[in-house]
Order: C-alpha cells, then sequence, then structure tokens
C-alpha cells in the first residue's frame, strides 16, 4: 500500500512529545545497525514514520514488547516473485510476518511470457501490498538473441513505466556480452537509466571485462559464488548481494567475507525461494540465522539485511530504528533466532486485518501455454558423431559443467542412458512463435525412469523436459499445455503428480499455503524416480538460462555460454 508520509510540522510535535504517537512500542530494546548497540525506550510511531525512540512518548495505542529485540524491517534486494510460483499477493502474506517489509522485484519472468503487461500487473500490484514491493523495470527481454520468449521489450517501452512510485531503477543486465560488445539495444537502456539505479548479473566476470560492465553505470551483483569473486566484485564499486534461494546457494560461500568492514557494501537476497523452501528453512530470515551461526556479527548481518540494503537502492526512508525513518520494524525473542514474533511495515501491524483490507487486482497471462502437442518422436537426437556435449549439473549452483560423453547412435537416434546418468532434456517454444524444439542431454539428476516437465523454464519459459521415456516426456509436456503451465511428473504413461500455474505459466492463483501443499507430492514423485535433487525442478527451469555459464539448452539448441553461441 502506498504510505503518505506526515506533515512535517506534526511529526516533529510528536518526536518533542507535545502530542501523542499513534502507537507506542514499549518494553522492548532497539538494535542499533549502526552501532550494535541495544537502546531501551518506546518506540513511538506517527502515521507510518517513527517518531522517536529511546524516550517516553504517550499514544493512542501502547503494545507490550517486552523482552523483545526490536530490528530494522528486513529488505531483500533481488528476487523474483514468480519463482515463489504465486501471486504478489501471495507472496505477501507468505513473507511479509517473516519480516520482510520491502522487497526489490524483477518481473523479468511475466514479462518474458506477456512483455509489458507483465510490468503493469506487478506495479498495479504492488501499491496495494502491507511490504513495499519495489519494482526493477526488467532489461533482457528476451535474454538474449539464443532463444525464443513471449515477448521483446525495449528502451522506449519501458520509458513510460520510469516515473511510476514503484520503480527503482532498471532491473538486472543480464547480458553482459551486450554491455561489453556495445550492442545497441543494451545501450539504449543503459543510457536511459544512467544516474538511476542499474542492477548487475556478472557471472564469473573479472578483469578489463569486469571493469567495462561496472563501468556502464551497474551498481549490484548477485552472482557471486566465491569468496575471491565477490571480493574483485566489491574492490571494483559493486555491492555484493549474498544469494540463498531454492537452487542458487551462495551464503556458504560468501559469508566469511561478510564483517563489520564490510557489510555497509553487501546485501541479502533471495533471487528464487520457493514457498515449501520459505515454510521448511524460511526466508531472509533463515539467512539471517545461519550467517549468524556461521560467526558473523549480528551487527554486520541485521545491517546488511536492512540499512546497508536501503543505501544501495537509494532508499533513504528505511533501514534503522531512528526518528523519520518509514516504522519497517521486527520483533524478535532473540537476534541468534531471528524469530519474528510481531512486525509492523509502516508502521501497520501485519495480521490477517491489515492483509484482508488490501485491494486486489486481476490476474493476468491465462492460457499462455500455445505449444503444439508433441509425440515421442521430437525427443529423437540425431548426428553423425558420438562425441557428444553434455550438461553437468552443480546442485546448489545455476551454473553448470559442458561435459563430454561417448553415446552411441541406434537406429539413428542417441537414447538416454540412466546407468551413466545421462538423461534426455528438451526445450519446447511455448509462446506460438515457431514450434521450436531442441534436445540434449544432462548428467545429474540421476533419474532412472519416467519425465518431468514445466513451463518454468529462465527465462524464456519454454517448456522445459528431461527424462528416460519419451513417451512419458511426451505425456508430461502435452499435459503442460491442458494445466496451462506448471510442473508434471510422470512414470509409465501416468501422472504421478503436478501443480498447475495457470498466471503465464509461472504462478498459481491458490494460496501459499496450498502451493506448499502440492509440493509436496511433486518432490516426493520425482524422488520415486530416484531423482537426488533436493529442488529438480528449479534446477531444470536454470538448464534453460543461456547468460549462466557454462553449457545451456534452449528451444534454438545447445549454448555455449563463454562462447555466447549455440553449438547445436
Amino acid at each position: 500500500m502506498r504510505h503518505v508520509k506526515p506533515e512535517l510540522e506534526e511529526l516533529i510535535a510528536v518526536a518533542r512529545g507535545e502530542r501523542p504517537a499513534d502507537t507506542v512500542l514499549r518494553g522492548g530494546e532497539v538494535f542499533d545497525v549502526v552501532t550494535g548497540a541495544l537502546i531501551a525506550g518506546d518506540v513511538a510511531i506517527f502515521q507510518g514514520v517513527i517518531a522517536g525512540i529511546g524516550a517516553a512518548h504517550e499514544a493512542a495505542e501502547i503494545i507490550d514488547v517486552t523482552g523483545l529485540k526490536l530490528v530494522p524491517g528486513f529488505i531483500d534486494t533481488h528476487l523474483h516473485v514468480e519463482s515463489s510460483l504465486v501471486t504478489p499477493f501471495e507472496f505477501d502474506r507468505c513473507v511479509t510476518p517473516r519480516g520482510v517489509t520491502t522487497a526489490i522485484c524483477d518481473p523479468h519472468e511475466i514479462a518474458n511470457v506477456i512483455g509489458v503487461k507483465g510490468l503493469q500487473y506487478f506495479l498495479d500490484a504492488a501499491e496495494c501490498l502491507l511490504m513495499d514491493l519495489r519494482v526493477n523495470l526488467s532489461s533482457c527481454v528476451p535474454s538474449t538473441e539464443m532463444e525464443t520468449a513471449g515477448a521483446r521489450i525495449e528502451a522506449e517501452d519501458l520509458k513510460p513505466l520510469m516515473g511510476h512510485p514503484q520503480v527503482s531503477g532498471l532491473a538486472e543486465v543480464m547480458n553482459y556480452p551486450g554491455v561489453i560488445h556495445r550492442d545497441a539495444g543494451i545501450m539504449a537502456k543503459l543510457k536511459l537509466f544512467a544516474g538511476q539505479h542499474i542492477d548487475g548479473h556478472a557471472p564469473l566476470l573479472s578483469g578489463t571485462d569486469l571493469n567495462a560492465y561496472v563501468s556502464a553505470g551497474i551498481r549490484t551483483e548477485h552472482e557471486a559464488t566465491s569468496a575471491e569473486e565477490a571480493r574483485e566484485k566489491l574492490q571494483k564499486g559493486l555491492r555484493v548481494l549474498i544469494r540463498e534461494g531454492s537452487v542458487s546457494k551462495d551464503l556458504e560461500a560468501l559469508a566469511e567475507l561478510l564483517d563489520d568492514f564490510t557489510s555497509p557494501y553487501m546485501c541479502l537476497c533471495t533471487d528464487d525461494r520457493n514457498p515449501l523452501d520459505i515454510a521448511e528453512q524460511g526466508h531472509l530470515d533463515y539467512m539471517i540465522r545461519r550467517l549468524i551461526e556461521r560467526g558473523c556479527s549480528p551487527r554486520a548481518v541485521y545491517r546488511a539485511a536492512s540499512l546497508s540494503a536501503a543505501e544501495a537502492f537509494g532508499l533513504k526512508d528505511r533501514g534503522q530504528i531512528a526518528p523519520g525513518k518509514r516504522a519497517d520494524i521486527v520483533a524478535v525473542k532473540s537476534l541468534e533466532a531471528c524469530d519474528a514474533q510481531m512486525v509492523w511495515a509502516a508502521g501497520v501491524y501485519v495480521g490477517d486485518t491489515a492483509f484482508a483490507a488490501r485491494r486486489s487486482v486481476s490476474p493476468v497471462g491465462r492460457a499462455s501455454v500455445k505449444a503444439p502437442r508433441v509425440t515421442a518422436e521430437a525427443f529423437r537426437t540425431g548426428g553423425n558423431r558420438t562425441d557428444t556435449d553434455v550438461i553437468g549439473i552443480i546442485e546448489g549452483k545455476i551454473i553448470t559443467e559442458h561435459l563430454h560423453e561417448e553415446i552411441p547412435i541406434v537406429d539413428g537416434d542417441k537414447r538416454p542412458d540412466v546407468a551413466r546418468d545421462l538423461v534426455k532434456i528438451a526445450v519446447i517454444e511455448r509462446h506460438g512463435k515457431n514450434g521450436n524444439i531442441a534436445t540434449g542431454f544432462v548428467r545429474g539428476f540421476g533419474l532412472k525412469r519416467g519425465a518431468i516437465a514445466s513451463t518454468v523454464c529462465h527465462d524464456h519459459h519454454n517448456i522445459a523436459v528431461v527424462g528416460a521415456s519419451y513417451d512419458d516426456m511426451a505425456l508430461a509436456a502435452n499435459r503442460l499445455g491442458e494445466i496451462e503451465g506448471g510442473f508434471v511428473v510422470v512414470e509409465n504413461g501416468e501422472i504421478l503428480a503436478e501443480l498447475a500455474l495457470p498466471l503465464a505459466g509461472l504462478m498459481s492463483l491458490e494460496s501459499f499455503e496450498a502451493v506448499r501443499e502440492q509440493l509436496i507430492p511433486l518432490r516426493a514423485a520425482a524422488a520415486s524416480l530416484e531423482v537426488q535433487l533436493h529442488e529438480p525442478f528449479l534446477q531444470l527451469a536454470f538448464l534453460a538460462l543461456p547468460v549462466i555459464p557454462n553449457l545451456k539448452i534452449t528451444d534454438r539448441g545447445l549454448v555455449d555460454v563463454n562462447r555466447f553461441e549455440i553449438i547445436g
């Protein structure tokens, strides 16, 4: 919900104790993320703004927070709401009670399916939520020219949206070769947003190429997967966002860098995290707990989760429990446990009453799966050489290995070999553009039989299917068209489990609780095929993203990301 700031004279009067506040939080201690001090005294809130701390105040409403520590609301600095598999409204219900009061989102998943209408849907929804959902306008739709997306967005398409109050800047510039080699379309977007926030995405980039990328005005980076990589990016002026998603898990590798010296320049983000992982582990609250367990100081961790994040994105009105700041406050029993007991977003208590009072926005992107039905024959892989490029999964990462394996040609086809963990992967264009189908091989699923298919397929969101049986692959892919997209698991001609995602083939129209419950049998069904991965569906989705090294697959073929070209 859009927050209207109080009249300045009235706020000053409340701050001086000349008039009562709306709400006072009494009995707790404020954790100062600058000095690390615990400050006793009331926290006075007036019209969504903190009027005072550390002194006695009167108010119409006194809330007892005795024994609790008060910390600033958490800011997720980079995420795709679509990866939570629910609408922005359900995402709000899912994570705001955990203390996430601001999130910086890039809706390029839905934008790659339905274009500017997807961006507008997020902007409209952002004005209705309890959390402050800030939108970075998608820079790469499509992410490259090596895939078929459902839409194309150029600089001129973004220009009319720039003045929207929820817009933060330009979203992750994924086409880093386009920056380095000065692609005209990328240059137009960078020039349009010059002087504003521009989000980065430059996995494994270093040296003079990194210099070139940063010199373009890009300010943040969430793709660092090692301490060495993150250190260089910090030294070259980027704010590094520590990421811990459902697939991309970089917290353990980067934790050693986060301390009281670096925390002003480091933030936290989830990027892509589903409701089941949120229920089982948490969201930013999980990251905070884990970083403190790893030995990072509470001041460094909570600062990265709040004030540093606010400053990185130019949100000067939040990030600290201090006079004049937005009243985004989380009450926890202990800093180490990060166990949110109560949450306020712009002074509004986060609970069922506030959620029920939100306005709604009609869903968009229905009937987006336009792929023709396929048969088993579509998954044959021909060729005249047995030396075969194979995508190698690295669990916990979205980067892959580029492997080579000898796969015999039998009756004009290279068949899956489950004994060697070599299964077939295919991407089927589903936007009604060209009907492309590309096939290849992948190692790392552990799948022994059946098939898994998904319309969550970064970032073009075509149909991705992996399997040991061509018949099951065809059934899984065709079923996605019938349910308007989602996830499907098939074995021996039987659908074992599915989750419908009818909003652009990316998001459910059900509650986050319902989606969470449907993910449990989906994971169990995948495990029954002997899949070894914790999150096979999102892992499959990222195998199609041609801006993450090393080998990927799109509807146009296998992509050698390091050479930035289609190789088969």
